[in-house]
């Protein structure tokens, strides 16, 4: 992480994308957290001595994705023995953030219509959004076949 500046300078010069860059450095740093939380948790730096024989000790990690802004990043959560450690940093079971949704409320919120969001994520993201009504009059029907 000390040097943030170097590889961003050396992408730029080299044209590549600076998500990568980020998304690299975020994902190290997210699970440098991740085993300082654990250590916290324990009391003991990893292979210390005053942690033997403490009753609780780190069982390794388990992978895990998140998808970012920057792209998916790949996390190793730790784990003790006990079982009695949860991290703090992502809520669990999540895989993904939320901020397009967060920002589409915030934009509902202001009083931006909706046709008006779905122009600007047009705008913004690449994507479209088709308007179209739907009427209870005259219901689609669905063939499942198993």
């Amino acid at each position: 992480m000390a040097n943030v500046s170097t590889n961003l300078m050396s992408a730029l010069l080299n044209n590549e994308s600076i998500d990568e860059v980020f998304r690299s450095d975020l994902e190290n740093a997210v699970n440098e957290v991740l085993s300082t939380e654990l250590t916290a948790f324990l009391d003991y730096e990893k292979y210390d001595y005053s942690g033997r024989n403490s009753g609780d000790y780190r069982n390794g990690f388990y992978d895990s994705t998140y998808k970012s802004r920057f792209g998916t990043l790949n996390l190793k959560i730790p784990r003790d023995r006990e079982g009695l450690f949860k991290q703090h940093i992502i809520p669990s079971y999540q895989r993904s953030s939320n901020e397009l949704e967060t920002t589409i409320i915030q934009l509902y919120k202001k009083g931006i219509t909706t046709r008006e969001i779905s122009d600007l994520i047009e705008k913004m993201y690449g994507h479209y959004y088709i308007h179209h009504k739907q009427f209870l009059t005259s219901p689609r029907r669905f063939r499942i076949s198993i």
